[in-house]
């Protein structure tokens, strides 16, 4: 007996509601525009910058999120732009490509 089975057995009446993350990132809004990818150095460290999302701004916190928990990084979400401490252009391009979107490299 694991322990979904015992919570069962202890609370009959709780309902459980199941909200997968999959069910999350297929609500995530698709674009025509590609996704900017840029790298900068802000005070002498490195960042990734993504910008040109026109979806919902929950959409793209939600994304922001999925991608820093991926690449096991910091990172914030400010002025409808995903700001990710450190050079990851290419992971994140990957992972957005992996979703479908359309994503362009800015700068060198």
């Amino acid at each position: 007996m694991d322990l979904q089975d015992q919570l069962k057995n202890l609370f009959p009446d709780h309902i459980q509601e199941e909200s997968t993350e999959k069910e999350v990132e297929d609500n995530i809004w698709m674009q025509d525009d590609p996704i900017l990818c840029k790298y900068e150095k802000r005070k002498g460290k490195p960042i990734t910058i993504l910008e040109g999302y026109t979806g919902a701004t929950e959409d793209f916190k939600i994304l922001a999120k999925e991608i820093k928990k991926k690449l096991s990084v910091g990172g914030s979400f400010k002025d409808d732009k995903i700001i990710i401490q450190g050079d990851y252009r290419d992971k994140i391009m990957q992972i957005l490509k992996d979703k479908g979107f359309n994503v362009k490299r800015v700068g060198g």
